[in-house]
């Protein structure tokens, strides 16, 4: 298979906004991003000596390093023996918000320690494993993998192979060949399901991840748990498979909503999802939360730009990869004074973020579905 190359990494929307809230801090490969309107990928290229960028481009991004007075640390290059250190992320997700944000955090941290990133996207993981050689070949000392990559065993054995530094960043739980930033999914998701509990739901449908992310699985035993130290019955149609994406949210919602008596709150496993939700909802008449609470899960950009905004989990996402590159230039560094280096797996604190979307069940509907309580 051919190997892909470098790939543009989106904006996500309301992206100026946020860099306006960094305060005094010093300027980032996404301020200067903004500042010159384009991508903070574009930046990183041009900054690198990348080609294939357009002359018009390239002045824009270096008048905005001139204008920031943006100036990269130099530091890593010292970790790599006086050459820059070069890393890869590769991903295989559809969630373009989740996305946004991981690339947003690699992309900062590299810039700032002057570590050269290449993003690669591949469609699954048969056909990450010849990207993987090539990159490595090509002089790549390590790998950024999220999921579904860093729960494909398939892909962990070859870094193992290529005796790569991998980190893998949220997959469902930490494995000792590797080393991996994660959150406690299973926590979070038992956090948010006691959450809508205690505003009364008991009829609480729950939309499921991506089936081959171990993630998914660990939050849906959450929402089990929840339930059942509740005591509150697990209805098998009120558990639907979804797959991280919007339009498998809406099929999820739309299934949903046809049980009778319907859920009166729905917890997605993600925020795409959620979103997903409530439009459909909204297409059905029914207002959120008032009709129907809808909770999700990442606190992407995407939660805080749909009406209502969206109650949701908070996964640090941007200091999980920037976790993940500061990890992979110590190992690297550790690599070339040592024959043993250590295997770091860092877990991450989750906040429950409350905003608009969450509410008690309705008198009405509590009445109607028998789900209230007295």
């Amino acid at each position: 298979m051919a190997m892909h190359a470098v790939m543009e990494g989106p904006k996500p929307e309301g992206y100026k906004k946020r860099v306006k809230q960094r305060g005094g801090n010093a300027p980032t490969i996404a301020d200067v991003a903004a500042q010159a309107n384009c991508s903070p990928m574009t930046v990183s290229r041009v900054i690198n000596g990348g080609s294939r960028v357009k002359a018009e481009t390239h002045e824009a991004v270096m008048k905005a390093v001139r204008k920031l007075n943006y100036k990269p640390n130099r530091a890593a290059r010292s970790l790599a023996g006086g050459e820059q250190l070069r890393i890869a992320l590769m991903f295989d997700n559809p969630s373009a918000s989740y996305l946004a944000e991981f690339l947003m955090g690699a992309l900062d941290e590299a810039s700032s320690n002057d570590i050269h990133l290449e993003v690669q996207s591949c469609d699954n993981a048969s056909e990450a494993l010849p990207i993987m050689r090539k990159l490595h070949d090509g002089g790549i000392k390590g790998f950024i993998l999220p999921p579904p990559l860093c729960d494909n065993q398939a892909v962990m054995d070859l870094a193992n192979e290529l005796d790569a530094v991998a980190i893998a960043v949220g997959p469902g739980k930490a494995t000792d060949a590797h080393g991996s930033v994660i959150i406690d999914d299973f926590q979070a998701a038992y956090d948010m399901t006691k959450h809508i509990i205690g505003l009364g739901h008991s009829r609480i449908g729950f939309i499921i991840g991506n089936p081959e992310q171990v993630a998914s699985g660990r939050r849906l035993s959450g929402y089990l748990a929840a339930m059942n130290d509740a005591k509150l019955d697990v209805i098998d149609e009120l558990i639907v498979q979804g797959r991280f994406t919007y339009r498998s949210g809406m099929a999820a919602t739309e299934l949903l909503l046809k049980v009778d008596p319907r859920p009166t709150a729905i917890f997605a496993s993600n925020d795409d999802m959620a979103a997903a939700a409530v439009a459909v909802a909204h297409r059905q008449h029914l207002d959120v939360p008032t009709d129907l609470t809808v909770c999700g899960f990442d606190d992407t950009e995407m939660a805080s730009t749909i009406w209502p905004e969206l109650t949701t989990i908070r996964q640090p996402i941007r200091q999980m990869t920037a976790s993940a590159v500061s990890t992979i230039a110590r190992i690297v560094s550790a690599r070339r004074t040592s024959s043993n280096w250590p295997t770091e797996f860092t877990t991450l604190p989750y906040e429950l973020i409350r905003r608009d979307s969450d509410a008690a069940p309705s008198l009405a509907k509590r009445t109607s579905s028998g789900s209230g309580r007295s």
